[in-house]
């Protein structure tokens, strides 16, 4: 992170739209920009490097770049820029801008473009910029460029259609003051739709050459306005009936922020017989009430059609975002509920294909609602059921843990065990997310996931831009195919000492050897399984890093009391486990908590 001009007064581009898109973000306060080196986008480096207000990124790869402002959004819970230049740059924005969709965090894209005469004629970095990320996007504006900028080259340009030849300057003024009054209205749209949904935008910006240059003084804005947030409405008089009356509620929460629900809302919760709550890791939600691994409590009645169905609920709320478990998934379609709704101020997902409702608030207005109109709760079983049928799967599931050598599984129960208090844990996605699901956490952990479209890329570097806003250590566990996918991910200048890299390197997609289908064949260790022999020792010494490796568990124990106290470098433990055994270890844990007749 650099701020080039802390002692000196801000450096304007002597571009109109490169300087009004800086003006903007600062209005906005859109204080963080991730830059990826170019020369078309020279202008808004000026602006943005050239201003003390901003902190700004230099990220090489623009994948890598992306998914570092992803992480730093993710915690502020604010809008990051990511800023590149003209051409196919662009494009390795996608897989981030796509996880901030689904994922809901304003990235904002800007991205310099060639001027629209210069587009396909066969110039080198020209593509179609517009519309590349459309529909995974809040809002977008494709600015109209400058004609008060290099005016002289415009006219004597044989293709460009922006003004014609025999403009008299006041033509020429007057025309510039309509562009510039346009573009303040498109960027300050499309800002405050990414404050307002909470999700991407794209503002595509045309530069004429010289791109370098500087203005005097900058320009006054003439079209700022506030986001406008909606407020929620209060619940209907029949859906307070329906909670109320309801006996067999279940509410099931996928992701969700780190204070999402008040601990009064919890208790609150926790207190009614008649609710059922199944949160996964990623919803930040915890009470000694909650069924908090969805799997343990659903994989042993899988095989019991007729035990499972009687825990169908008559309502299910869901909250958050995405669910990781397919059982739960699996489960509520074979068996869906009277009522589902929804509960999320943007968007709601017939996940079970049963949606009744979607109620457009906060979870914590939703709950403030019900806690109002509460009158006494109705009588009523499901939890005390729930909850002794849960903690008899986790009973067998820990004696069945006792027997087991050293695999996935025992590594992910040791690490949970050891684990410190409030750390940040970053989590990859594939078997991470899912061995995670299976243990507790210790008290203060705050958990991270990119779930919105559940992809491999880019969970390393969303890790590194998450951790570096943080003070407290940042754990980030991740499997050998997704670390070694997004190396690029390591490749800048903002690795923090309090960073903590856990990798479980089993050879290859271990999780594949879970699902059906022929295994140790060449074919499907070439091209599902992906077997590989990488270690991560040369990229830490590479990336200056601290690296550590151990294969048996009494050694990860011992390891684990020394990785994560306070060094001078970030560290790396490499966790070597057996690649063909992991699968059938994973499936005799489900059965094991399988209860004989």
């Amino acid at each position: 992170m650099t701020n080039l001009s802390e002692t000196r007064k801000p450096i304007y581009s002597n571009i109109p739209l490169a300087q009004t898109m800086v003006l903007f973000c600062k209005e906005k306060s859109i204080e963080h920009i991730v830059i990826s080196p170019g020369s078309r986008n020279a202008p808004l480096t000026k602006g943005f490097t050239g201003d003390a207000y901003f902190s700004t990124y230099s990220i090489v790869d623009e994948r890598a770049a992306a998914f570092f402002a992803l992480g730093l959004a993710q915690q502020l819970r604010s809008p990051v820029a990511v800023v590149c230049t003209s051409g196919s740059a662009l494009l390795n924005y996608y897989p981030a801008v796509a996880e901030a969709y689904y994922s809901d965090i304003p990235l904002v894209v800007l991205s310099a473009d060639r001027m629209p005469h210069r587009i396909d004629i066969g110039d080198g970095q020209t593509i179609r910029q517009p519309h590349v990320f459309e529909p995974h996007l809040e809002d977008a504006a494709y600015l109209s460029p400058d004609i008060s900028h290099a005016t002289k080259t415009l006219i004597d340009h044989p293709k460009q259609q922006l003004i014609p030849a025999t403009a008299k300057s006041d033509e020429l003024s007057l025309r510039q003051a309509q562009i510039q009054q346009q573009n303040e209205q498109d960027i300050n749209r499309v800002l405050n739709a990414a404050l307002e949904k909470q999700g991407p935008v794209h503002l595509n910006l045309p530069f004429e050459e010289p791109l370098y240059g500087a203005a005097k003084k900058s320009i006054e804005l003439q079209t700022v306005t506030a986001p406008s947030l909606e407020k929620s409405q209060p619940l209907e008089s029949a859906t307070i009936e329906k909670w109320q009356s309801t006996s067999k509620k279940m509410i099931l929460v996928g992701t969700l922020p780190p204070g999402g629900l008040s601990a009064e809302t919890v208790s609150f919760i926790a207190a009614d017989p008649s609710i059922t709550v199944l949160c996964e890791s990623t919803s930040n939600l915890s009470h000694f009430s909650f069924l908090s691994s969805v799997d343990v409590f659903i994989a042993p009645l899988e095989e019991q059609a007729s035990l499972l169905a009687t825990f169908r609920p008559d309502l299910l709320i869901t909250l958050g975002g995405m669910i990781v478990s397919k059982k739960v998934k699996a489960f509520l379609r074979k068996f869906p509920p009277a009522a589902h709704w929804h509960v999320d101020p943007k968007k709601a997902y017939d996940t079970f294909y049963c949606l009744t409702a979607h109620m457009k608030m906060s979870p914590q207005h939703f709950f403030d609602h019900l806690q109002q109109a509460h009158r006494e709760y109705v009588r009523s079983d499901y939890c005390a059921k729930s909850l002794q049928q849960y903690n008899r799967h986790r009973l067998k599931g820990m004696e069945y843990l006792k027997t087991i050598g050293f695999s996935d599984l025992k590594a992910f129960e040791i690490i949970h065990q050891n684990l410190p208090k409030g750390v940040q844990l970053q989590l990859a996605n594939s078997s991470t997310i899912r061995y995670n699901q299976l243990f507790g956490l210790p008290e203060g952990v705050r958990v991270f996931c990119n779930r919105g479209t559940s992809g491999i890329d880019g969970s390393t570097a969303t890790s590194m831009g998450a951790a570096w806003n943080n003070e407290e250590q940042m754990v980030f566990i991740t499997g050998d195919l997704s670390f070694f996918y997004d190396t690029n991910g390591l490749w800048h200048n903002y690795l923090k000492a309090t960073t903590r890299i856990i990798l479980l390197n089993n050879s290859g997609g271990g999780i594949f050897r879970i699902l059906p289908g022929e295994k140790d064949t060449p074919v499907y260790d070439t091209y599902h399984e992906t077997v590989q022999n990488r270690s991560a020792k040369h990229l830490c010494k590479d990336f200056g890093m601290d690296y550590t490796t151990v294969s048996t568990q009494w050694g990860l124990r011992w390891k684990l009391k020394r990785f994560f106290a306070t060094s001078s470098r970030p560290r790396l433990l490499e966790i070597k486990t057996p690649r063909k055994l992991n699968d059938v270890v994973l499936l005799d844990y489900f059965r094991a908590m399988i209860e004989k007749n």
